[in-house]
């Protein structure tokens, strides 16, 4: 008698929700997501660096410079997130399969962790351009430390993630990812282009052009009034009239102003700190 081979044996513990359908927008998503991170932590909440605090070519810049690079970061980071967000939409329909949740949670922390080993790798020690905190006796400790923390652990949670068993959800549950997911980045890009309330108080970065008596100028036009500024006279905290806003500074010669767009990190420039720096000194403002 002959014998049918069998099919082989499929265990259900095996499945994996490694949903393809979910993998590429998961992953900008999860990478936008680290940046946003880094740029409102390291860049605007503790200021322990800059996009470019540790290349020398940009030191000579200045704090203008300085935050003009932290500006097309942050902008950058806009751009994947839109990426990520628009990718999703269209493959919403996979929200709907099983494990979808297991798969984009993995996918996205997989890309967040992704995001600060290449960062580390390329930025920190590749490239040279910034350090976790500049200015200490001992950077690659921060770094490594960071890079663990940070890349690492995220990697293996959501490898860990990704190999689970996907649980069959209901239709309505899954379908709300998209919303939760797309509140979470929408956040993010808000936290990072708009940094805090600072009442009257701008901090505004001049066109190379702009010289301190033109803002003087400026401001006497406006009503308003100077706090202080960088050894440069570019990057100044200004104290405006309420209604004075961000578009008319922009038409008088501003290239960044607090609190409008993507220039968050000059939000965090508290004039109570100071911000006439040396143009070479390793500590961001």
């Amino acid at each position: 008698m002959a014998l049918t081979p069998r099919p082989p044996h499929r265990n259900p513990d095996s499945a994996r929700a490694v949903n393809p359908g979910l993998r590429g927008p998961a992953l900008a998503l999860g990478v936008s997501l680290g940046g946003f991170f880094d740029g409102i932590l390291l860049h605007q909440i503790l200021q322990w660096h800059h996009l470019l605090s540790e290349a020398e070519w940009a030191r000579e810049g200045g704090l203008a410079l300085q935050l003009v690079a932290d500006g097309v970061f942050h902008a950058l980071m806009y751009v994947l997130a839109l990426v990520g967000l628009g990718w999703l939409w269209r493959r919403r329909r996979t929200l709907y399969s099983p494990g979808a949740g297991a798969a984009l949670l993995g996918w996205m922390l997989v890309g967040f962790g992704l995001w600060h080993v290449l960062d580390a790798i390329l930025s920190h020690w590749l490239l040279g351009i910034h350090r976790v905190r500049s200015g200490v006796t001992d950077p690659l400790a921060w770094d490594i430390g960071w890079l663990v923390v940070f890349g690492v652990v995220p990697l293996l949670l959501g490898t860990a993630r990704l190999r689970r068993r996907p649980a069959r959800r209901g239709r309505r549950r899954d379908g709300r990812l998209l919303g939760w997911i797309s509140a979470l980045v929408v956040v993010a890009a808000a936290m990072a282009g708009t940094g805090r309330p600072a009442g009257d108080v701008r901090v505004v970065v001049f066109m190379p052009h702009i010289e301190a008596p033109q803002v003087l100028s400026l401001l006497d036009e406006v009503g308003g009034s100077a706090i202080r500024s960088d050894r440069e006279g570019k990057v100044w905290a200004i104290s405006v009239p309420p209604q004075l806003s961000a578009g008319q500074l922009h038409l008088r010669g501003a290239l960044l102003v607090s609190g409008a767009g993507v220039a968050g990190c000059a939000d965090w420039l508290v004039p109570a700190r100071g911000i006439d720096l040396p143009a070479r000194s390793q500590r961001p403002l």
